[in-house]
């Protein structure tokens, strides 16, 4: 059983590289003019845990992230790819404040968008699919035995984007809103009262790798911003970024609720791909 859980995690994790290998690859030359955003934002803002495979207190506290997002789109064209790369870290207290708990992850997103552009252009919808990897970790500075509990889970995302552009007070100005709701997918879990002694050493596999679904695993993920364009290359954007995670299998439950006032700088570069 132990191969079996080995065996899944690497599925999982080279599913994820050959992910992002193929949006690297997608990126190589043709013959249109491609128009290509990258933004990079930082942010701060609570987080409050709940694992009761480590406690069945909450734990809340400050937490940090950082998110890099690019997108690629041909103005020939009515589709557009994201890549989204988010990764997090928060240091959180009971309500005692005397057992502290961490959490790390990182996690990637990579989708494509259909584009309808209305109200003169001004208005942009994209409708899609994020295909999304998580990994990361919650450690128990108090726990003797099992202190920590490792996430691993790949998730199958419905997406959708809108953008309305817009003056004032002669500058210009865009309103971004981004919703992702994770559908299915799978994810690792100990089971009640199982150790990673047992999973990992003794190999006593008990439903670790788990189906999830919208239901098992109700998450929300979501972006407000608003770009002002302070130059001709760059853009200045300020935002709010909602990682709402919860899940409920193998009789335990989970939620990482995070939210982060962000801020970063977003450019813009025109492309002139060709074919060699």
């Amino acid at each position: 059983m132990q191969q079996a859980i080995s065996t899944m995690l690497k599925v999982t994790v080279l599913s994820l590289f050959h992910l992002f290998t193929f949006s690297l690859l997608s990126a190589q030359p043709t013959d249109s003019t491609q128009i290509r955003t990258s933004v990079n934002m930082l942010g701060v803002g609570h987080t409050n845990i709940l694992d009761t495979y480590l406690s069945q207190e909450k734990f809340s506290g400050i937490g940090f992230s950082y998110l890099n997002m690019s997108e690629r789109e041909n103005p020939n064209c009515d589709w557009t790819t994201v890549l989204q790369q988010e990764v997090n870290f928060s240091s959180t207290n009971d309500r005692s404040d005397k057992v502290n708990e961490l959490e790390g992850s990182y996690s990637l997103f990579w989708g494509k968008y259909h584009v309808w552009r209305m109200a003169e252009n001004r208005l942009k919808l994209q409708a899609g699919g994020l295909i999304g990897g998580h990994l990361g970790f919650i450690y128990n500075t108090s726990n003797s035995n099992n202190p920590a509990q490792a996430r691993l889970a790949a998730q199958l995302m419905p997406s959708g984007i809108a953008t309305y552009d817009f003056t004032l007070w002669k500058k210009h100005f865009a309103l971004r809103y981004e919703l992702d709701l994770p559908l299915v997918g799978i994810m690792f879990s100990p089971n009640y009262g199982q150790s990673y002694y047992e999973i990992f050493s003794q190999g006593n596999y008990d439903h670790n790798i788990v189906p999830t679904t919208f239901i098992s695993a109700p998450n929300l993920r979501q972006q407000l911003s608003i770009d002002w364009n302070a130059g001709r290359t760059w853009t200045l954007r300020i935002g709010y970024l909602g990682h709402y995670q919860q899940a409920q299998v193998n009789n335990l439950k989970s939620h990482i609720y995070a939210h982060r006032v962000m801020i970063g700088i977003v450019k813009r570069f025109q492309i002139l791909r060709y074919r060699p």
